[in-house]
């Protein structure tokens, strides 16, 4: 059983989209600018409005709360929000290893926001993200700010944590090298449809 399915979703812009991911599995999606990925991924962290079917390990998004199942299927802004004056306040539980793998010390979280670079923010946000301890992470273009080592560490981190946790994700990139790096299953968005394809 697929740990996270989705079946003939509509959004905004396109409709009929299905995908499966299964544990510890990454699936990248690609398609043109204003196709519909960030609606899709939006779609199925329950965001913004949408028809049709997602289940997380057989289980009915409609079984968990709002706030349970956003916790288990979190969504990865490709331009995180920051609401308080310093890092700290935008997690509960930091974890240092994880900051250490992607450059910083556990002193960062002492740091006030408005001093990090977009690129910072937007590792932070993949911290953040991962100290909730989901089940599937929904990144939208998560290096898309970074240099190439800075992409790197972030690739790593997720598939270690795939690896460790058994956690899935849906990466939309528009790399091909990266998501033949990162990813074991394909789709791309194909005018308005959502297309199963081999490679990235």
């Amino acid at each position: 059983m697929s740990r996270l399915q989705v079946r003939e979703l509509s959004t905004a812009v396109a409709s009929g989209l299905s995908l499966e991911v299964g544990d510890g599995e990454c699936a990248a999606v690609h398609g043109p600018s204003g196709s519909g990925k960030t609606l899709l991924l939006r779609a199925i962290a329950d965001l913004d409005p949408a028809i049709g079917e997602v289940t997380l390990d057989g289980q009915a998004r409609e079984r968990f709360s709002g706030p349970d199942w956003r916790r288990r299927v979190t969504y990865l802004a490709a331009e995180s929000a920051w609401w308080g004056p310093t890092v700290r306040e935008h997690a509960a539980d930091w974890q240092a290893a994880d900051l250490e793998r992607l450059g910083f010390g556990m002193e960062v979280v002492d740091w006030e926001v408005e001093r990090l670079s977009t690129g910072e923010r937007q590792r932070l946000a993949l911290a953040r993200a991962l100290s909730r301890d989901p089940s599937v992470l929904l990144l939208d273009e998560p290096t898309a700010n970074l240099d190439d080592d800075n992409t790197e560490r972030v690739e790593r981190l997720v598939g270690e944590w795939r690896r460790r946790s058994g956690g899935s994700c849906i990466w939309v990139s528009h790399v091909p090298a990266q998501r033949e790096r990162v990813a074991s299953r394909h789709y791309r968005f194909d005018g308005r449809e959502l297309v199963a394809t081999r490679h990235g």
